[in-house]
């Protein structure tokens, strides 16, 4: 097991901040962008939690894991509850990317599929 990585501070990794789009009839507001820091472990669980909490207030989410290096069991769980939130209040949920490290640390505990990531780009 390779020793710890020290955690960097979260608030300059995790950014929430409206997207632009143009807006729509049926749409009241612009969806939420949230970009997942690259350390997202267990470290990293109270900042991301805050993030997603303060989300989940808007009709349309937008998650950005392109950035992540590393993923644990429980941010993955997070996300999992995360999602499922956010269908059960009838919102909407979407990718606009996720890194090899997001996809295979889901795809070893059956999540890719449930968390709805985005196809990892050919090498």
């Amino acid at each position: 097991m390779p020793p710890a990585a020290s955690v960097e501070p979260l608030q300059a990794a995790l950014v929430i901040s409206a997207a632009v789009a143009e807006p729509a009839a049926d749409v009241t507001a612009a969806p939420v962008a949230l970009v997942l820091p690259a350390d997202c472990r267990i470290a990293a669980q109270v900042a991301l939690k805050q993030a997603l909490m303060e989300a989940l207030e808007t009709d349309a989410i937008v998650l950005d894991g392109r950035a992540v290096e590393r993923a644990d069991t429980a941010a993955l769980q997070l996300l999992t509850l995360f999602q499922r939130e956010v269908k059960a209040r009838g919102s909407c949920l979407s990718w606009c990317g996720a890194s090899d490290a997001l996809n295979e640390a889901a795809g070893l505990l059956g999540l890719t599929q449930i968390l709805e990531l985005p196809a990892a780009a050919l090498a």
